[in-house]
């Protein structure tokens, strides 16, 4: 279940919790760290590890707080996005203090606002079908995007989300990753996410990221005024199912140095649907600023 490449396993005690990660290629010089979604873990990304650590890139797949083998707070309040910013910036911290970032999906969300929050930690930022937090805001208000929303809005009712999802051997989750990509999951792939969220608080902590998002306060929205100035880009798959593709649009506003590119076939599930497009514009944009072996960003 792992990719073809050698992974280096490390769990260490950061911002309060054990974050758990994977590591491969390069053993020095800044890191890309990677951040899934939801409901995934680092396995999100076996299609990207091999292609990045291959061209050289020291690469660094996180299980996010709450998930995998990271530690699994039991409080809502231990899910703000501030304190999963955080986690991030420990972790850039801990390699030195300058990383690119990479995320999909609620990775995608949290890696926005590191760049909003903390760009001095930055190189570059790749975001995978997530949307900036002020574009969704602007979207969620209008009916299309509401409807796709739904999900989250069920998210706020205590315990019944963990038992819809986990019922019948999390024969939901299991019809989701069958049914919602282009390239269905194979049956060995939707054995490892459902092995990921069997144990305790294996649903539960994800689920409070959506929990603690409808609490965030006023400090939380007014962060969406800074406009990010980290060099950017955007890749989109726009058969999304959850997030409509005019959330590609209107973003230099809130984005100074952006590179928007969509593909036209992919889901929400973008890495995994079209991971040599992906694995292609990834290496090409932070290629060119990767340094060698032991140089800072």
């Amino acid at each position: 279940m792992t990719p073809p490449i050698p992974l280096r396993h490390q769990k260490v005690p950061l911002n309060g919790v054990d974050l758990h990660w994977v590591e491969a290629g390069p053993t020095d010089g800044p890191p890309v760290i990677l951040l899934h979604g939801f409901p995934e873990f680092w396995f999100a990304w076996r299609h990207q590890i091999p292609a990045l650590a291959s061209a050289g890139l020291r690469t660094v797949a996180l299980d996010m707080r709450g998930y995998g083998d990271s530690s699994k707070p039991p409080r809502v309040g231990d899910y703000r996005i501030e304190t999963l910013v955080a986690d991030v910036v420990a972790l850039i911290d801990h390699f030195g203090g300058k990383a690119h970032l990479v995320g999909h999906d609620w990775g995608g969300i949290i890696a926005w606002y590191v760049a909003m929050l903390s760009p001095d930690r930055l190189g570059r930022l790749v975001i995978l079908n997530a949307p900036h937090p002020a574009a969704y805001l602007r979207e969620v208000r209008k009916i299309r995007q509401a409807v796709r929303s739904y999900y989250a809005i069920l998210f706020q009712l205590p315990w019944l989300p963990e038992a819809v999802i986990a019922a019948g051997d999390f024969l939901l989750l299991r019809r989701m990753f069958r049914n919602d990509p282009v390239r269905p999951f194979s049956e060995a792939e939707v054995g490892a996410y459902v092995h990921a969220f069997s144990g305790t608080r294996g649903l539960s902590a994800p689920i409070s990221y959506y929990r603690a998002a409808f609490r965030a306060g006023p400090r939380s929205l007014a962060n969406l005024a800074r406009r990010i100035r980290v060099p950017t880009l955007l890749l989109w798959g726009m058969r999304d199912h959850y997030l409509v593709p005019e959330l590609t649009e209107g973003l230099e506003a809130h984005v100074r140095n952006l590179r928007v590119e969509r593909h036209s076939t992919a889901t929400h599930w973008i890495q995994h649907d079209e991971p040599e497009w992906v694995n292609e514009r990834i290496v090409r944009f932070l290629l060119p600023v990767s340094p060698r072996r032991g140089d800072r960003l």
